[in-house]
């Protein structure tokens, strides 16, 4: 099982955002039978089934284990992934475009850079996974607390010279070119 996964087809997004098929899927994290889940999420082990071969065909469910009993089969099934995000391809295929964006301090350039990254990783962790091979990624997540916007945009400053300073001592024109993408947002208010 993936920890994430990214959806870029709209036919697997739309059966892993149905409620009860993204139910069986929050479910199917720890691996069951169809007679198990049917009777923790409450509905028929028929229904069950249907839900569960439609997610075993776009991918999302993936066989763990058959148990026979007597001349009866039991196929076992788990999540293909502990988590899913939809990637905003499997939406349009005009996604956002953060070339296009004339506003590149805009909530919507953010949006679009955002949507962006998880197109490119997620192919990327799809290839990387095919092939057997481990993904380089760096991440770099902290909060800052900004007193005033004269602080925010003397930070904004600093960071782009250092990054700049950074990118320019160890850019190569002949390495394997990477997309570094450094973003801040205010965090939303948590609700009770």
């Amino acid at each position: 099982m993936q920890d994430i996964e990214v959806i870029e087809d709209a036919g697997t997004a739309a059966a892993a955002l149905d409620p009860v098929r993204a139910r069986l899927l929050a479910e199917l994290a720890e691996p069951a039978s169809a007679a198990g889940l049917a009777a923790r999420v409450g509905i028929t082990r028929q229904k069950v089934n249907y839900h569960l071969r439609a997610l075993e065909a776009v991918g999302l469910v993936e066989l763990a284990e058959e148990r026979r009993h007597g001349g009866i089969t039991e196929r076992v099934l788990r999540a293909s992934a502990a988590s899913y995000v939809v990637s905003p391809a499997a939406v349009s295929t005009s996604a956002a475009d953060p070339d296009a964006a004339a506003d590149r301090m805009s909530a919507g350039y953010l949006v679009a850079l955002a949507g962006r990254v998880v197109r490119e990783v997620g192919a990327l962790a799809r290839q990387a996974s095919t092939t057997g091979r481990r993904l380089p990624t760096l991440t770099v997540d902290t909060q800052i607390g900004f007193r005033t916007a004269a602080d925010r945009a003397a930070f904004a400053d600093d960071l782009t010279a250092a990054v700049l300073e950074l990118a320019a001592r160890y850019h190569h024109d002949d390495g394997r070119p990477h997309r570094l993408v450094v973003a801040a947002h205010p965090l939303p208010e948590e609700t009770p």
